[in-house]
């Protein structure tokens, strides 16, 4: 009988969460006051993409085992996480202008638009697009991360084969596509998920879900409205520091949705 773990007396608050080891991670550049507060914003982010790639990732386990209830409060709370990241944005926005100049020369070609999290989330959802992995060749470990979920199938993929092992009728070629290559939005699924909201009693807990994956979206472009606010307020339709077009970019991600044919049968209904 093997004992159960030791749990040291001697276990502090710090030493559980390396306090001393977060907190030194903070490297601002410049002397200007307000970089600190672009760094901690920045950094907060992807400790939250962190969390959120591991729900998503214990979602698809149990979505791909018909497990769909206990899904529900994953995908649940992966949409307080995401409002959580959308509020920061009002704390960035204390900084104005003049502030950001200051400072952004030291930014050089860094962008959020680099972040192999945010990716990878995107990848998870079924936003698939391979032209970012050539942003993250010099990190071997992201860069195989970020190949391995355009390489996988999404938990939109997850969700229509559950609709299919139901009896429901998913077209062949939407179970049986390249899952690295984009959505393309099928009028055979979306007549499928229109059966599923026509009679939700029959099908409980394909609508529940489906109704999940919609708060996952309709957080996403919420936090993407918000960075164009917020980009627009500081830098105005200056570049951005990634050699994007700012806020000409940003505003184009708003035309996305994850899971197109769950927004497009609300107007059959």
């Amino acid at each position: 009988m093997t004992d159960a773990p030791a749990h040291p007396s001697d276990m502090t608050y710090a030493g559980y969460l390396a306090l001393d080891d977060l907190l030194a991670a903070q490297h601002p550049i410049s002397d200007e006051h307000d970089e600190m507060l672009f760094v901690v914003i920045h950094q907060t982010k992807e400790l939250w993409l962190k969390q959120i790639l591991h729900e998503v990732t214990l979602a698809q386990t149990l979505v791909r085992a018909g497990d769909l209830v206990p899904a529900y409060k994953i995908l649940a709370r992966v949409s307080r996480i995401q409002a959580v990241m959308t509020m920061s944005w009002d704390i960035l926005a204390t900084m104005t202008p003049a502030d950001y100049l200051r400072f952004r020369g030291v930014l050089g070609s860094s962008s959020g638009f680099q972040s192999d999290q945010f990716r990878r989330f995107e990848y998870m959802l079924g936003l698939k697009d391979d032209r970012f992995l050539r942003f993250h060749e010099e990190r071997p470990a992201a860069h195989a991360a970020l190949r391995a979920a355009l390489a996988a199938p999404s938990l939109y993929d997850d969700a229509l084969h559950q609709l299919a092992a139901a009896g429901l009728p998913v077209p062949a070629e939407a179970l049986n596509r390249d899952v690295s290559q984009p959505w393309e939005p099928s009028e055979g699924v979306e007549a499928a998920w229109l059966e599923v909201y026509r009679d939700t009693a029959r099908w409980w807990p394909f609508y529940q879900l489906a109704e999940k994956l919609v708060d996952l979206d309709d957080a996403l472009l919420t936090w993407r409205h918000k960075h164009v606010v917020t980009v627009e307020r500081i830098i105005g339709r200056r570049r951005g520091t990634g050699g994007t077009e700012g806020v000409a970019y940003l505003t184009e991600t708003l035309q996305r949705r994850c899971f197109p044919e769950l927004w497009s049968l609300r107007t059959k209904l």
